[in-house]
């Protein structure tokens, strides 16, 4: 037998349920509103003062001359990227609150793309590398840099919010090239990977350090760019090794020595006497009728990159030409004067050679 409601008890009945909607509403509500709560404002501020800006070379053409870095120790150490800015005797360090150092680089790992630059200073806030953290897909992040080069004194750097989206290896390039790391990174859901915000940090929302931001690279699959994170995990050795004096640079280990496939001259670069430890790779002259005449390598021309690489010096373009393989091609970029030229030259093959 179907019950009837009268008038008043259909009102309470439609009372009660939209009641019951409204309280359903507002408990998701206030699930959500805890679950993407923003971070406590003290948290930035901590991170922001082991945030660093740095100004170094570049300045000309489409080099930035500005990055980011991130306080290891009291003492005044920097961990960075590895850049053209860092292509200098020494490089200037604003700290959080306006002061201004000069920094030294200490050492790099160019397959990590890292480097440590030392400031002198004391009693200074650092990221305590033994107290970093992990994080998962899904985890809430912040990331902090001085991308654009918004801070130039004791303004605080710039912080984004995002979501780790995933955990995987690194696929990506600069230009034609593949980057020489393909270890695992975060792939972060906000754009990290600006310029200048190459040496930033990533961390969680109670300010623990997951790792240091990338370059500005493009996924190798999709020929998009992708907004990644190196671990800290996979760069903490190489930075305690670095301010512990022990650590030595890929193209100094036993096992890579001379390698010397290839040479500049090789090409029909005659490069100005190597005379310093850090003598630029400044050409000389070049050879008629060679493959770097045929490019329009120039005297006086400078390397500056060698396959998207730093060029510091004639002894590491040297090195790293005789690290080439028959088959890869040779991307230089030279300035000339105030301008900055890109050139590509194919790999010399041994038939390629005279008698």
């Amino acid at each position: 037998m179907m019950r009837r409601f009268t008038e008043s008890q259909r009102f309470s009945w439609l009372s009660y349920r939209s009641a019951t909607r409204w309280c359903l509403t507002l408990a998701i509500a206030l699930c959500s509103t805890r679950a993407f709560a923003a971070p406590d404002a003290n948290v930035i501020d901590s991170v922001q003062q082991r945030v660093v800006k740095i100004y170094g070379a570049g300045g000309i053409a489409n080099l930035y001359s500005y990055g980011t870095g991130f306080l290891v120790s009291p003492e005044g150490h920097i961990v960075t990227v590895w850049s053209h800015v860092l292509d200098g005797d020494v490089v200037t360090v604003v700290l959080n609150d306006g002061r201004r150092f000069y920094g030294k680089l200490l050492n790099a790992e160019p397959k990590l793309d890292l480097a440590v630059v030392k400031i002198e200073a004391t009693d200074l806030p650092y990221f305590d590398l033994d107290r970093s953290a992990t994080a998962g897909p899904g985890a809430r992040v912040l990331g902090f840099s001085n991308m654009f080069k918004v801070a130039a004194g004791d303004e605080p750097v710039s912080v984004v919010h995002g979501v780790v989206t995933a955990v995987t290896q690194l696929t990506a390039r600069r230009g034609r090239f593949e980057v020489p790391y393909s270890g695992p990174v975060y792939v972060v859901d906000a754009v990290t990977n600006n310029s200048g915000a190459a040496g930033g940090v990533l961390t969680n929302y109670d300010g623990q350090l997951l790792g240091m931001l990338g370059r500005e690279l493009l996924n190798t699959d999709s020929n998009t760019w992708i907004n990644y994170v190196m671990p800290i995990a996979e760069l903490a050795p190489t930075i305690n090794a670095i301010r512990t004096g022990d650590f030595s640079a890929i193209e100094n280990r036993p096992e890579e020595t001379n390698p010397q496939r290839y040479a500049a001259l090789d090409f029909g670069i005659v490069l100005v006497p190597d005379v310093i430890y850090r003598t630029p790779a400044y050409i000389d002259s070049v050879r008629p009728e060679s493959q770097a005449a045929e490019a329009g390598l120039q005297s006086d021309d400078l390397i500056v990159f060698l396959n998207n690489q730093l060029v510091p010096s004639i002894r590491v373009l040297e090195e790293n030409l005789g690290r080439l393989q028959a088959e890869d091609d040779v991307q230089l970029v030279v300035r000339r004067g105030n301008q900055l030229v890109s050139v590509l030259m194919r790999a010399p093959r041994k038939e390629d050679a005279s008698p």
